[in-house]
């Protein structure tokens, strides 16, 4: 069972994302928040796998509140921020804070859930409009390829590969069908990966790809 946390300072869409969670047999709103200071404390009392988190509200926003959560609590829930705006300043400072996906409250109620199951096994979700957008702006803020030994050297030849496509942004299913794979497959090298790696999820893998050179900009 999937415990989802509900964070938002609109009843009535807390109300909506409730009813359509609620709605799934493998997943059930352990709470609900109205600020990012109520959130805190919602997270710190009530053991949950996924908040759905507002960008904007009053007091603590919801980009911050996504950054104590998780230096508070590393090994805690994922976060998706939902937001209204389709902004790359939110996306990229969502992200940036540690969040495992950015979504739009106008998703179909599909996505939404999708995106919950996603990020709860260790995925991140971006919304379709900024995902090209987002990456690109993460690329013009590294620096050129670092010096020193390899970081990827654990990684076998197969895991390589994987992590070249999740650098594209490529999904699971996307991967498995151009190195003819099954998705289960897929997802067990991204795991290991990730692992050897030391990252908690995609985005970061995707950040350190660029970063050390492995994959340039336009390629």
């Amino acid at each position: 069972m999937i415990r989802v946390g509900l964070v938002d300072d609109q009843e009535l869409v807390r109300t909506g994302l409730a009813m359509v969670v609620d709605s799934q047999e493998d997943m059930r709103v352990i709470g609900q928040a109205a600020d990012g200071a109520a959130a805190l404390d919602l997270v710190a009392t009530t053991p949950c796998d996924v908040v759905l988190m507002d960008v904007r509200m009053p007091g603590l926003d919801g980009v911050s509140a996504t950054r104590r959560i998780l230096e508070r609590h590393p090994d805690g829930p994922r976060v998706i921020v939902l937001t209204t705006y389709d902004l790359d300043d939110y996306a990229y400072a969502a992200l940036k804070a540690g969040a495992g996906g950015f979504l739009l409250k106008d998703a179909p109620a599909a996505e939404v859930l999708a995106a919950i199951r996603a990020v709860r096994d260790g995925d991140a979700v971006l919304a379709p409009s900024t995902t090209r957008r987002l990456v690109e702006r993460v690329v013009e803020d590294l620096p050129g390829p670092r010096a020193g030994p390899d970081p990827f050297a654990r990684l076998t030849e197969r895991e390589r590969e994987v992590l070249l496509e999740v650098a594209t942004g490529a999904s699971n299913a996307e991967i498995a069908q151009r190195l003819y794979l099954s998705e289960a497959t897929v997802k067990t090298h991204v795991g290991r990966l990730l692992g050897k790696l030391g990252l908690r999820d995609r985005v970061q893998a995707v950040v350190l790809a660029y970063e050390s050179g492995l994959v340039r900009p336009g390629r």
